[in-house]
């Protein structure tokens, strides 16, 4: 008898306890939160409105980390803000650059914790993938990170600061008397990194109102995409509150097969994730859910799978992301066959939903989708370990006995020599 995948308790996701007394740091408030601290510190009300104005634009639009700095404000106000207020961001441990461009930070932050953030180039975008926890709740079996027990929400200062430090890194700041520069190597902001965004709403709303504020970083709703595995009450406040894209971590065409890939399904099945998603306010073709799907081996790519996730989104305005598998170490899954996800694809194309297949980028490095685990939490379990522990070995076991006798694709349609090779992107 196998033990099933733990859901964590909402409890361990309270948010973090901030030291009381000391500077209060400017990033990751709201201008709200910002002209409130500033009235608390001293500064008159009458003119904490222009204030909160002046400061956002030096912290937000040219990158400024200096009061000093902040030349169209008085002296004395400058020497003001340096007593009361800090503009602290979390420290760049390390960087990694792929092969294919791939950038990946390893961030620390308070308390020692370290988190990891992903930069995507692409011809025509750049997408930055950001964190929103430390470690993950969920235990999905399938995500690296999942392997790595929550410690605790990531603040809306930490989440702002991911953005700020790769705008530093790839040089994004505007240069005061310079010519403006249209270009944008961060264009689009993915919360795909680790942990859940919707079991940290407060401090993701915040940190995105930052973001998406056009005085400053100005990155519109539409270029923000929040990836959530199915928090279903959290759904349509996203959308009133936020008004980004959704995305949904889907991986499964039945409740049984989803309670061992996304173990939150036990909570609200597909059903009641589906009937959630149908009520989300603004819901049309210009403004789609995305569904997450990876490809797993044996376990979720079969063409009944296709067909059955077509008849379940029915109705849903809808594009379709399947990932081929990103393997980890210890990891129980195998990715599917090129040709094995090229033929779900087109099931799912010929009843008319757009099916991309991502390309795995920073694979090298391990910063593709579903790798990402900070370094100091990192625990290497084997993979009979980690199947266990997540209630998969009689799958793991059934495939790998298949591969053994020479029997791995269900539907014979490729060699198993073909396992395990990156699927084109096919859009």
């Amino acid at each position: 008898m196998t033990t099933p995948a733990p859901i964590t308790p909402d409890v361990l996701t309270l948010p973090r306890k901030l030291p009381e007394g000391g500077p209060v740091n400017i990033i990751g408030l709201t201008r709200e939160q910002l002209h409130d601290a500033l009235i608390a510190a001293g500064t008159e009300p009458r003119q904490a409105k222009m204030r909160v104005g002046q400061i956002w634009q030096w912290v937000y639009h040219w990158g400024t980390r200096d009061f000093a700095a902040m030349t169209n404000l008085a002296k004395d106000y400058r020497r003001f803000l340096a007593d009361h207020f800090t503009i602290t961001l979390p420290e760049v441990v390390t960087r990694q650059i792929s092969a294919d461009g791939t950038r990946k930070y390893l961030l620390r932050i308070a308390g020692g914790h370290e988190v990891e953030t992903v930069h995507i180039p692409e011809q025509d975008r750049g997408t930055l993938c950001i964190s929103s926890q430390v470690g993950c709740t969920l235990t999905c079996s399938f995500c690296h990170t999942g392997t790595q027990v929550l410690v605790r929400n990531l603040t809306a200062a930490e989440i702002v600061g991911q953005v700020m430090l790769a705008r530093d890194d790839l040089g994004e700041w505007p240069v005061p008397g310079a010519p403006r520069d249209e270009t944008r190597l961060i264009s689009n902001v993915v919360l795909m990194g680790m942990g859940e965004p919707l079991y940290n709403f407060d401090n993701v709303r915040d940190a995105m109102r930052v973001v998406m504020d056009n005085e400053g970083i100005a990155l519109g709703r539409r270029r923000i995409t929040l990836s959530t595995s199915g928090v279903v009450p959290e759904i349509a406040r996203t959308a009133r509150e936020i008004g980004c894209l959704l995305a949904v971590s889907l991986h499964a065409t039945t409740d049984a097969v989803r309670d061992r890939l996304v173990p939150i399904n036990k909570r609200w099945n597909i059903a009641a994730l589906l009937d959630a998603l149908r009520a989300y306010p603004g819901l049309s073709n210009s403004e789609r859910i995305t569904f997450e799907y990876v490809m797993l081996q044996g376990v979720n790519d079969s063409k009944e799978d296709a067909h059955r996730l077509v008849e379940l989104i029915r109705g849903i305005p809808a594009k379709i992301n399947l990932i081929p598998f990103n393997e980890w170490p210890g990891a129980p899954y195998r990715r599917s066959s090129g040709n094995r996800i090229h033929a779900f694809a087109d099931i799912i194309h010929d009843a008319g939903y757009p099916s991309p297949i991502r390309t795995p980028r920073g694979e090298d490095i391990m910063a593709a989708c579903g790798q990402l685990k900070s370094a100091t939490e990192r625990a290497r379990k084997s993979r009979a370990e980690i199947a266990v522990a997540a209630g998969l070995e009689p799958i793991v076991n059934q495939v790998q006995r298949a591969w053994r006798h020479g029997t791995g694709n269900p539907d014979a349609e490729t060699a198993p020599s073909d396992a395990g090779r990156p699927a084109p992107d096919r859009g």
